[in-house]
């Protein structure tokens, strides 16, 4: 049912976050920004833009995510927000809750937290795949 693949760029790459970089404050973005690298701040991209954060098997970010589209496969301690799709990739560890529309997780992603969809009211359980806890796929 479940299958292990790597996470993917989605599109093109606009910004890259090399593997030695360390940004400590609040990041704002649109297109596609690719994350080796460590992040302390939030992330956030601009109102009304396409834009897609992927966060590398190696990378890290620590705060809140908020773009259209997040891929991750690194390690993020924060809440994501994403108003289109967020895709745990088989690496990805989440410790936060994650608000999201459409959401994909793969065999070995780890997500300390809810998952609560886009139209549920915080802090209500909208199916059985809402998630308070630990949830590991292997």
């Amino acid at each position: 049912m479940f299958k292990n693949k790597p996470a993917q760029i989605d599109g093109q790459v606009d910004t890259l976050i090399g593997a030695q970089v360390v940004i400590h404050g609040d990041l704002k973005f649109s297109g596609g920004l690719y994350v080796e690298g460590r992040i302390v701040g939030k992330v956030i991209a601009e109102e009304g833009q396409r834009a897609t954060i992927t966060l590398a098997e190696n990378g890290s970010i620590e705060g809140e995510v908020r773009a259209p589209v997040v891929i991750l496969n690194g390690r993020l301690d924060g809440d994501v927000y994403a108003s289109e799709r967020v895709e745990l990739a088989a690496k990805a560890r989440v410790q936060g809750n994650v608000h999201y529309q459409v959401v994909e997780m793969l065999a070995g992603s780890v997500l300390t937290g809810r998952l609560i969809h886009a139209g549920a009211h915080e802090g209500h359980a909208l199916t059985e795949a809402d998630l308070d806890g630990a949830a590991v796929l292997r």
